[in-house]
């Protein structure tokens, strides 16, 4: 069954409603600024960031950042590119790890205002909802594969990003992650030589969403042609390993 996305404020009670935008500027969030200043500086003190093509993310506007997915650490790594641009990132992750109290996973997703995802029903009012945010005008970003993988390649596309994105209107922009799995591979943590592996972030042109998110054609088309670019993405990403 297809993933239903639920944001914050849903008959969950997980936060605030999707009626107000969160800040996309790095400025306006406190909280990005302290993330940034603590967790940021701690990524980058093991691992060496590399990204490409970080000019194919757009300064302003709606848009959904789509990578795949080798590591627990992916989220981290990749939102600290377009922190660069002064840009914040709303990573879509599972409503269940929003509810677990005083949970520190928990406590962090809510103040940085991730969007919840309840998985297992159909909803598509929470889908719209979601879909409000991002085109109101948030950086979002959705792993596509849906959960982590394990090897070089890639997993089978799951056709919620597409779903998303053409309810949205907004463009998805394709993503590379490789080096993350060096360091905390989806097996368990790992401190092993290299002691600060490179990681390579490769950062597609946009990819316009244009079609009815009802149609399993054109959800499928998108699905197709994202999961198409990212791995040309990482191929490229892989191939400069080691440099």
């Amino acid at each position: 069954m297809e993933p239903s996305i639920r944001p914050e404020g849903s008959a969950e009670g997980l936060g605030e409603g999707p009626a107000a935008v969160p800040p996309d500027r790095v400025r306006d969030d406190p909280w990005w600024q302290i993330g940034l200043a603590t967790v940021g500086l701690l990524i980058r003190a093991f691992l060496r960031l590399r990204f490409e093509g970080l000019e194919n993310i757009p300064d302003r506007g709606g848009a959904i950042l789509a990578p795949n997915h080798v590591s627990v650490l992916d989220p981290i790594a990749l939102a600290l590119g377009p922190s660069r641009q002064g840009r914040t990132v709303r990573f879509l992750a599972g409503a269940e790890f929003f509810g677990q109290g005083k949970h520190i996973v928990a406590f962090g997703l809510r103040r940085f205002r991730q969007i919840p995802v309840r998985r297992g029903m159909a909803d598509w009012g929470a889908l719209r909802e979601v879909a409000g945010v991002i085109r109101s005008g948030a950086l979002a970003g959705v792993f596509p594969e849906g959960r982590m993988g394990d090897g070089p390649g890639l997993l089978p596309g799951q056709k919620g990003l597409a779903r998303v994105a053409l309810m949205a209107a907004v463009p998805v922009i394709p993503v590379a992650i490789w080096g993350t799995q060096q360091r905390w591979p989806r097996s368990a943590f790992r401190w092993a030589r290299p002691f600060r592996p490179t990681v390579r972030i490769v950062v597609g042109r946009p990819i316009a969403a244009a079609g009815d998110p009802r149609n399993r054609k054109d959800v499928r088309d998108l699905t197709d042609r994202i999961m198409a670019e990212i791995a040309s993405l990482l191929l490229r990403a892989q191939a400069s390993e080691g440099r």
